[in-house]
């Protein structure tokens, strides 16, 4: 296990390499760039440009030279001074700005998570085990119906019934007074009356899928020998039905574990954008279209490295829950 993992760190660092660079040249690709875009904006607004701090960012990031020439300014900056560069819409440092929003979408996402998972398992379980029972099928609708329903259209329906019913705006995750207040004992609560709109849309996301797998993999197992093996031991069936079959049924729920490190940081964007949620999700959207360089490739280089460690956590945890997986060879 231990040279596996070594040999899969070594594997790493070339993808990650390579990752970066096609990020970078992904974000150059349209044409002209933010400070062109930038001046333009200024000059029309009868603004007054400033040259110098237009010519220090150019010189400070290479804005004027080749593109590979920008790039390692660019991996030089984080690798040796820890600097991500300047956003140049937001005009702050790009780490500051990831920071101060990836606190409340770990969050989110974390929690919306590990609800989706309390839910979505022993719902799976409890259809398998009851299959073609009424409420297997009940279930089999919800679930259909939750698979086909986007995540932002439900955020839409929920804003509206809650604006046409409760006369209650359900928008972000503070409300007004505590949007810009400092941190304090009414600002974590007012957060957390508004946290469990958002976390119950994206949860609902990814439940019925989940749902849907546990049930499906679940149905593999229950007749497979080592199950009638233990009935016929006289196992009793709950215990025999949770410490075997659902085990090796939660394969893709470890498998697919590590990806969720990535929408950790990434946060549902499009739900996040309908929700108006202070998370990092809008804020890759908004530099991603507005050709904030170092803010959009820092982000896309934070997603890529997240999932490529997530894939090798994921690896590990398949590897220790399944005794049938062996990393040698």
């Amino acid at each position: 296990m231990f040279g596996y993992i070594i040999r899969r760190v070594l594997l790493m660092i070339p993808t990650l390499i390579v990752i970066s660079i096609i990020s970078f040249v992904i974000i150059q690709l349209p044409p002209g760039d933010y400070l062109t875009s930038y001046a333009a904006q200024l000059s029309a607004q009868g603004d007054t440009i400033d040259a110098q701090g237009l010519k220090a960012l150019e010189e400070r990031y290479g804005l004027g030279q080749p593109i590979h020439v920008q790039y390692f300014k660019w991996v030089s900056g984080i690798i040796l001074r820890g600097d991500w560069g300047q956003s140049m819409e937001w005009q702050k440092p790009v780490k500051d700005l990831i920071w101060e929003r990836l606190a409340l979408t770990i969050l989110l996402s974390s929690v919306a998570i590990l609800v989706s998972w309390f839910i979505a398992i022993p719902v799976g379980v409890y259809s398998a085990t009851h299959q073609y029972s009424i409420p297997d099928y009940v279930l089999s609708v919800i679930s259909f119906v939750g698979v086909g329903t986007p995540g932002f259209l439900l955020a839409l329906i929920v804003m509206y019934l809650a604006m046409s019913q409760l006369n209650q705006s359900v928008g972000g995750l503070f409300s007004s007074e505590f949007l810009l207040a400092p941190w304090s004992l009414a600002k974590v609560v007012d957060m957390l009356k508004h946290l469990w709109i958002p976390v119950l849309i994206i949860a609902l996301e990814s439940t019925a899928g989940s749902i849907r797998t546990t049930r499906a993999n679940l149905l593999d197992e229950l007749n497979k020998p080592y199950v009638e093996t233990a009935r016929a031991k006289g196992l009793e069936e709950g215990k025999l039905i949770w410490k075997y079959p659902v085990r090796v049924a939660l394969n893709p729920f470890f498998s697919t574990v590590g990806w969720s490190l990535a929408s950790l940081i990434s946060g549902q964007t499009l739900i996040a954008v309908v929700l108006s949620l202070q998370t990092t999700g809008p804020m890759m959207l908004r530099a991603l279209m507005s050709q904030d360089m170092y803010l959009a490739g820092s982000f896309l280089l934070l997603l890529s490295s997240l999932t490529v460690i997530g894939t090798l956590v994921s690896d590990i945890i398949l590897a220790w829950v399944d005794p049938r997986i062996r990393l040698r060879g």
